[in-house]
């Protein structure tokens, strides 16, 4: 297995940050053929979703996590920026791992999919991403 983990920068508001050409640059790094992309956000308040970017689907995304989870007072985990708890439970929507196929070192991706980082934490500013390739 090939694996690699880099740091992303996400600043301070609420963010879903496109992860696929950078997973294409490490698939290329590794030599893929075919087989599997793992990535995993080693972190308690991040996730990974495929999804379409700038056409909107992003922000829709982000919304929608908002109405969801309110950035509020309500949660019992209470430290951090107000309303950080709902960080917390965000991994249990949008999951810290995701794996896409491979097929001759290229992402079998939809037509308009991408990989992205959703990061909503406003207190952490710099999150880590692992991408593993796993021969078929």
């Amino acid at each position: 297995m090939y694996s690699e983990e880099i740091e992303v920068r996400t600043g301070s508001t609420p963010v879903v940050h496109d992860l696929t050409k950078q997973a294409e640059s490490f698939l290329a790094e590794a030599g893929a053929g075919d087989g599997l992309l793992h990535m995993w956000v080693p972190h308690a308040t991040a996730g990974l979703a495929v999804l379409e970017t700038g056409a909107g689907s992003d922000d829709d995304l982000l919304a929608a996590l908002d109405e969801l989870l309110p950035r509020d007072n309500r949660w019992r985990h209470q430290h951090g920026s107000r309303g950080h708890g709902r960080d917390h439970i965000l991994p249990a929507f949008l999951p810290p791992y995701a794996s896409v196929p491979v097929l001759g070192g290229a992402l079998a991706l939809g037509t308009w999919q991408s990989i992205c980082l959703v990061d909503t934490n406003v207190d952490n500013a710099a999150r880590k991403v692992r991408f593993s390739f796993l021969t078929g």
